[in-house]
């Protein structure tokens, strides 16, 4: 055997070995969500069933939870992209002495971890009445969001030629009308990528909605799994794997609709370029 050919094998097996990293968990996931008597071991159900589902699909454990979820995430999303696009505006397009300053300060306050500031957020919320309110922690996860939103935003509007807003000018259009009619559309595909990478961040997030907001009734999916998990180690595997089958479906369907776009628009971006 030639050394070219044990070193693809291998890269091969380490491959592998990866790949089953990722795939294992992923199997548990879905084998355990048809086993009643679902335990940590990865194995096929003797029997089958959708009883993990009928448990979880009611409004206290899943529906008003998901419904929760959907509208902290897409709100603060919505906030994220509309202000990380304004902000990205002047730093694409106009040149200045504070402008890679400002960028590399806005780099480094993506590592920054959130729990490095929830003690002087929450004192705040409490002050200003914010705390156990949707809104309230919908804005500060858009602001834990946006440094990194507004470099992501930057880097996609660079890619809009500069000449296409020049004649928008020409035309009368002030700096508001081609940043909506003439950057925004041609950066399709990167509000897109904006989008759902803050949406699933936000999807995903359990520290914040769990120390701003207070009331059951209040709490998204990503805290009310704790639900699932009873006292003394007891864990309801079966149910667990079910909901989180479900709490991963919004997060799919939203990456599989708007695919397609996204890849549309990055070709329709080149065929303006060239």
């Amino acid at each position: 055997m030639s050394t070219r050919t044990r070193r693809r094998l291998a890269a091969d097996v380490g491959l592998l070995v990866v790949a089953a990293a990722f795939v294992t968990p992923l199997a548990w996931l879905v084998l355990a969500s048809l086993d009643a008597e679902a335990t940590l071991r990865v194995r096929s159900p003797d029997s089958p069933t959708l009883d993990n589902f009928s448990a979880v699909l009611t409004d206290e454990i899943t529906f008003t939870p998901m419904r929760n979820s959907l509208v902290l995430c897409g709100g603060a999303t919505a906030l994220t992209v509309v202000c990380a696009a304004l902000a990205a505006y002047p730093l694409s397009r106009f040149r200045s002495r504070f402008s890679r300053p400002y960028l590399l300060a806005i780099l480094f306050s993506t590592c920054l971890p959130v729990t490095a500031v929830m003690v002087p957020v929450y004192g705040l919320f409490v002050q200003i009445n914010l705390i156990d309110t949707v809104y309230g922690t919908a804005l500060f996860l858009a602001a834990s969001q946006l440094p990194f939103a507004v470099w992501l935003m930057k880097n996609f509007m660079d890619g809009v030629p500069l000449v296409l807003e020049e004649a928008a000018w020409t035309d009368g259009a002030s700096w508001r009308q081609s940043l909506l009619r003439v950057v925004l559309p041609l950066m399709g595909p990167g509000l897109s990528v904006v989008a759902i990478y803050s949406f699933v961040m936000m999807w995903g997030n359990f520290f914040v909605p769990f120390m701003l907001l207070l009331s059951p009734e209040q709490m998204p999916a990503s805290v009310s799994v704790f639900t699932f998990f009873g006292n003394y180690g007891a864990v309801v595997y079966g149910q667990l794997a079910a909901f989180s089958i479900l709490y991963s479906t919004p997060v799919i369907l939203l990456y599989v609709l708007i695919a397609r776009r996204v890849g549309g628009g990055f070709a329709l971006g080149a065929a303006v370029k060239g």
